[in-house]
Order: C-alpha cells, then sequence, then structure tokens
C-alpha cells in the first residue's frame, strides 16, 4: 500500500538539492499508494552520516520540512550518492514521524530501510531482538527489518567481511509476510541492495549510451559468513548459511565497451510512474531477487538456489507517456481519468475487435479456449471495483457460453478455503495486478490445478506474470484512487473473453454480433454521456449535497453498476451509499425509504423494464422521489421525475453507460464536500496487504 522510491548515481555529479528533488518528485508520483506521511533518507556532509526527514502529512509537508533545514549545504555535488524515499499508507501505528519510514537501526543510522508490506512475525523478531539489547522507538513493523539488519552485522566474528547482499539474505531468511525493501547502510556508501516478494518493485536505468544487452544475469549464491543462532525461542535459526558458489558471471551490461564502469543512474520504485520522466528502460524484480547496485553495476542475487525461476530478468522499455500521469488542464486524476473513458475503451478493443467480421481475438487466451471451453465451471476471483466488473459481466458469460460461473471476493474466496477443482478455470481481475488477496487467491487455486486466466492493467505485474494467460485491459496509467476508466476497461474486457469463447455456437452468432456493433457504438455513446456533466454538477449540488445517505437500486445487468456507483460516492465524498437490488426491495430495505430518504432508481429498457418500474411504484407510493437513470426517448417515465438520461444499447453493455453518470456524481459530490478527490482518506490505489 506503500510508495517506495530510490536514486542512485554514479559517476554523473548532482547537488544534494536536486538528490532531494527527484526523491520527493518521485514520492508524489506514488502519492496514490498511501499519503498520510512521508519520509527520505540522504547522504551528509560528514564522512559516513545519513540523514533522515520525516513528516506528517502529504508529501508537499515533507518538501516543506526540507526546504527549512539550513543546517547543511544543499548545493554539496556528489558524483556517486544513494538516497531513498518512502511515502506511507498506516498499517502498524498512527501517522507519525517516528512511525514514517525510512526506519534505522540505531541513532546513528548505521542502516537504514524503506519497505511496503506488512511483516506477519515482527512481534516475534522484535521479542528476540530486545532480548539481545536493542531499542525500538516505533511502534511498525519495519523497524524490526533494520534492526535485525544491525543484529546480523553485529554478530559477525572478527572482522566484518560479510557483504551488504548476504547481509540482505540473512534478513530476508527470517521474515515472513509481504515486502518490497530498499536497505542503505553507513558501512556500504553508495550502494544500495532491494528486494521483494508480494510487493511490486521495479528498477530504472538510465545510461548516456544504449545498454549493450537486453537482459541482466541472475547471480546464484548463498551467504558467506556464520551468523550466530538466535536465543531459545526464536524464530528460524541465523547460522545456517552457506558458502556461495557463484554459478553465473555477471552481466556486464552495465559496463562501457573497454569494461570500465560508465556514467549511470538508477531509479527504484514501487510502480513505472516513478520512473518515466527520468527514463524508459526497466527492469521488474521478481519475488526472492535481491538486487545489489554498487559502483554502477547492477547485480541480481537469489535467495535460494536452483528454485526453477528464469536466470535473467529482461530489460524493458515502457510504453506509457510522463503526459499520461499529469492531470493537464483537469482539476483532478478522477475527473481526468472519466473523461478519458471514450478512448480507454477503444485501447482495450484495439486490435482485437474486428467490427467488419464481428469476430473478437485475444491474443493472450487463443492456446487454451479449448481447456477454457471444456471447463466444469468459471469462477470469478476479485476485490473492490474489480469485483464489480465480474459482477456484471456474469450474466452475459453465462448466456454465452453455457457454462457456470460465480464471482467471489478474494479475501472471503480464501477464509472458506473454497473448494478448487482441476477442471475449473479461475479467473483473476485487478487493475494493479498486485492486489495481495487476489494473488494469494490466484496460488491457492494455482495449486489445486486450475487453469488460472489473469485480467490485469499493468505490465509485468504480479498476476500477469503468474497466471497461465490472461488480458491486459490497455486503459493506461490510472492515478486517482477511486477506478474509473479501468471499471469500464475490465467490463469489456471480460465482455471480449465471453464472446471469443462462445464463438464455436452458431446458436449465438447474432447474439455476438449485437454485442460487437454495441461495442462499435460504445466511444460515442460514452461522449454523449459526459456531455451531461454540467446537469449531474446542477444534480449533486441542488439535490445530494447535504444528504447524509443514498440509496441506488437497479437489477439485471444493472446492480452491478448500483454497487459500483454506491462504491464511488462512499470513497471520494464519505457519504453514506447503498447499492440494492431492486429484487430485494421488499426484503428490508423498503424500510428506509420515506420522503427524506435520496434514491436513484436505474431503469433501462431491458428484459427487467416492468420489474424495475414495480420497483418504482413501490418507492413512489412511500412519498419517495426517486432520480432515474433512464433511456433516451422512454416517454413512459412521468415528466415530473428527475431523470439522468444516457443513450441506449445493448442491455448487457448499457452497465458501462449507466456507471459514467455516477461516477460524475460521486467527483462533484466529493468536490462539494471539499475533500480530496483523488486520495480519499484511509485508502490507498493498490492494496498490496491482506
Amino acid at each position: 500500500m506503500c510508495g517506495i522510491f530510490a536514486y542512485l548515481n554514479y559517476l554523473t555529479a548532482v547537488d544534494r538539492q536536486s538528490i532531494a528533488d527527484i526523491l520527493t518528485q518521485g514520492l508524489k508520483r506514488l502519492e496514490y499508494r498511501g499519503y498520510d506521511s512521508a519520509g527520505l533518507a540522504i547522504d551528509g556532509d560528514v564522512d559516513r552520516e545519513v540523514l533522515i526527514y520525516k513528516q506528517v502529512g502529504k508529501v508537499a509537508a515533507l518538501q516543506k520540512l526540507i526546504q527549512e533545514q539550513n543546517t547543511i549545504d544543499w548545493t554539496k555535488t556528489f558524483t556517486s550518492h544513494c538516497g531513498m524515499a518512502h511515502t506511507r499508507w498506516a498499517t502498524h501505528g498512527q501517522p507519525s514521524p517516528i512511525n514514517s519510514h525510512p526506519h534505522r537501526s540505531d541513532p546513528k543510522n548505521e542502516f537504514t530501510v524503506v519497505h511496503n508490506g506488512i511483516i506477519t512475525n515482527y512481534r516475534e523478531l522484535k521479542l528476540v531482538l530486545e532480548k539481545k539489547g536493542y531499542t525500538f522507538e516505533s511502534e511498525t513493523d519495519t523497524e524490526a527489518i533494520a534492526k535485525l539488519a544491525k543484529y546480523i552485522w553485529d554478530s559477525q566474528k572478527g572482522n566484518k567481511t560479510l557483504t551488504f547482499t548476504d547481509l540482505v539474505k540473512g534478513v530476508v531468511k527470517e521474515l515472513e509476510g509481504a515486502f518490497a525493501m530498499i536497505f542503505k547502510s553507513v558501512h556500504f556508501p553508495n550502494e544500495i541492495v532491494a528486494t521483494r516478494r508480494g510487493s511490486p518493485l521495479l528498477i530504472g536505468v538510465k545510461t548516456p549510451k544504449k545498454l549493450k544487452v537486453d537482459f541482466v544475469d541472475v547471480e546464484f549464491g548463498g551467504i558467506a559468513e556464520e551468523i550466530p543462532a538466535e536465543v531459545e525461542g526464536a524464530p528460524a535459526a541465523l547460522s545456517s548459511l552457506e558458502v556461495p558458489k557463484l554459478r553465473r558471471s555477471e552481466s556486464r551490461a552495465f559496463l562501457s565497451e573497454d569494461g570500465l564502469p560508465q556514467q549511470i543512474e538508477y531509479f527504484l520504485a514501487s510502480d513505472p510512474s516513478a520512473v518515466v520522466e527520468h527514463t524508459k528502460t526497466v527492469l521488474y524484480l521478481l519475488d526472492d531477487d535481491i538486487a545489489n547496485i554498487r559502483e554502477g553495476e547492477l547485480r541480481i542475487h537469489r535467495l535460494r538456489r536452483d528454485d526453477g525461476i528464469s536466470s535473467i530478468r529482461s530489460i524493458q522499455t515502457l510504453e506509457i507517456e510522463l503526459a499520461e500521469i499529469m492531470k493537464g488542464s483537469f482539476d483532478h486524476f478522477m475527473q481526468k481519468e472519466i473523461y478519458e473513458q471514450p478512448e480507454s475503451v477503444v485501447n482495450t478493443m484495439r486490435g482485437r475487435v474486428n467490427f467488419d467480421t464481428h469476430k473478437v481475438t485475444l491474443g493472450g487466451l487463443k492456446t487454451y479456449l479449448p481447456t477454457i471451453r471444456r471447463c466444469r465451471r468459471i469462477v470469478f476471483i476479485a476485490c473492490g471495483t474489480s469485483y464489480h466488473s465480474a459482477l456484471a459481466t456474469r450474466a452475459i458469460f453465462e448466456e454465452l457460453t453455457e457454462i457456470p460461473v460465480s464471482t467471489e471476493l478474494a479475501s472471503d474466496f480464501l477464509d472458506r478455503k473454497c473448494p478448487i477443482f482441476r477442471d475449473d478455470v479461475c479467473v483473476f481481475i485487478s487493475q494493479s495486478g498486485e492486489t495481495a488477496d487476489t494473488i494469494l487467491a490466484m496460488r491457492y487455486c494455482i495449486e489445486r490445478g486450475a487453469l488460472c486466466v489473469g485480467v490485469t492493467n499493468t505490465v509485468g505485474s504480479s498476476i500477469s506474470r503468474e497466471s497461465h494467460c490472461g488480458v491486459h485491459i490497455n486503459a493506461g496509467p490510472e492515478i486517482g484512487v477511486a477506478s474509473t476508466k479501468a471499471y469500464t476497461s475490465q467490463y469489456i474486457a471480460l465482455v471480449m473473453i465471453a464472446i471469443q469463447l462462445s464463438e464455436d455456437r452458431t446458436s449465438m452468432t447474432a447474439r455476438r454480433n449485437e454485442i460487437i456493433d454495441g461495442l462499435h457504438a460504445l466511444p460515442g455513446h460514452i461522449k454523449e454521456v459526459l456531455a451531461i456533466d454540467q446537469e449531474l454538477q446542477r444534480l449533486a449540488r441542488d439535490v445530494l449535497h447535504k444528504e447524509k445517505s443514498l440509496l441506488i437500486m437497479g437489477r439485471g445487468f444493472q446492480n452491478a453498476t448500483c454497487l459500483e456507483g454506491a462504491l464511488k460516492i462512499k470513497e471520494v465524498s464519505y457519504m453514506h451509499s447503498e447499492g440494492i437490488l431492486a429484487g430485494e426491495l421488499k426484503h428490508g430495505p423498503l424500510a428506509l425509504v420515506d420522503e427524506n430518504m435520496p434514491v436513484i432508481l436505474i431503469m433501462t429498457r431491458d428484459s427487467l423494464y416492468p420489474k424495475v418500474r414495480s420497483a418504482l411504484e413501490q418507492v413512489t407510493a412511500r412519498k419517495g422521489q426517486p432520480i432515474i437513470i433512464c433511456n433516451k426517448g422512454d416517454d413512459a417515465i412521468n415528466a415530473e421525475s428527475k431523470t439522468i438520461r444516457v443513450p441506449q444499447t445493448v442491455d448487457c453493455l448499457q452497465g458501462l453507460l449507466t456507471i459514467i453518470p455516477l461516477q460524475l456524481l460521486s467527483y462533484h459530490l466529493a468536490c462539494l464536500a471539499g475533500v480530496d478527490v483523488d486520495f480519499p482518506r484511509n485508502l490507498a490505489k493498490s492494496v498490496t496487504v491482506e
């Protein structure tokens, strides 16, 4: 949930102020991942001195704190330097300077660490280290990592010859949970070590000349130094450490033609958005990779030898542009991303839907289509907005494929230890591809032999790598914490999967053609909905702004729209909002309805229109005055009713048009409430912890 960033320059002159600016700007790009406090660590004026600055609040508060520091020379230039930074989403301990990262091993800052994730055995580690005489100053799990690093360093016999990489290996072997971590130490100046397990981490590389190769070799080895065993009752012993036996030589990718180091800059980050303004050349670390950057060279080690993981890491080129992660002329990222949907839905379909031949081709699934068609059932597994996209498309999946489909919230799926079999197909949906519960559910299903399909927006993410096959939704970067364009792109991607799976059923040809024609008209229809934005703004201001609660009702294909719309309103405007299946109205929710309860009813022209009309009559009979989202040209709606009219399209695609007014309403309600639209309180964009 947190964002980590590091910058290392080698043979490249950069002044301290520029280093601080690079670190804080990197944090700003990652602020959607957490924004209750921030901090950074850079070198001081004295040899082997590390300065740590931490502040509660957004990154701007940290920048202000740094600007007020006049005790050090900010113009000092470094030809080699490494600094790291962190923006926090609190999991252990309230937001405070002492709980903020970077965390240190001791008052001299011998070891400092930034961490994204949760260490589940930190209490046991803390207990052991306290018995060893180490004093803790924060409430966080991360501080145990820094203290453990110092304990391993202090426990060496004789001359301290342990390398930084081997020391970090010793730390990682004791940790349980999910993490991406970056280490810095006064004992290893201008050197940085990074590792991950379950949380994302990538390395950007910037050089004056093009790199000679497009991969980095992985080095396999153990730990060279024997480390004392723990006291009785401690976690795994720290003494079972092996002498390294290098199996591959390090890559020469980062050396000049004559074999000497060259000018180079490294950018380590939780997300590509933080490095794209500096470089598009990146390398994604895998779980249990340990990356060491020293004297301009990047080396990648593995925690264990012969674990079946590839022995090279590909150097890739980012396809996103800086403009895509900037707000441009919009006031907020959420507003920008809502307005990008006419283009984002086209990008999701581009190269995949042939509107002339009415054919869908998803290359990522091609090899596995026969297996999916033979499966016993399809299980959608996701969280939050991604779960709603699965719910929205479940009916069309069942209709087109005649395969039973279930939808599961990943956390509940894991809690129940849901039975999964080899002839099941499990579809995992996540915008980031790093959602912790969804990843754990996927690994659970892989262990049980099910075919796992990933649907993500992030190339190189854990879900895209670990699933057997999948579809990238290609919605483009989504910075606002409240998901908007990713939802509509996930919706379309799932519809396309259903269409392709049903291509062997000639009885469904007419239905498929109807849906594909609807997809063709979709961008234009979305523009029509966006054109009524001012009307929605007035509705939010005049009718809904002062309300404390809101009910959103619908059924059939619109049930998911109700749930997603209610979620958007809750998360960005902090107004209580509830999505209600209209068919359940008489089973309890109707008791809430009176003349003071605001209600939005989705009543579009589909097969369930008469039933939804019945729900409307039940609401009005209790003096309710619902706002009705209906189709243009629907004259059956009472002229006195407040309406939001959207174009009519195929029933299974109508939810793509009815959700947009609710996205816009939630945005305007948040603006009217004066809250931070892009960074709602207590939330973060990418939920990388359970």
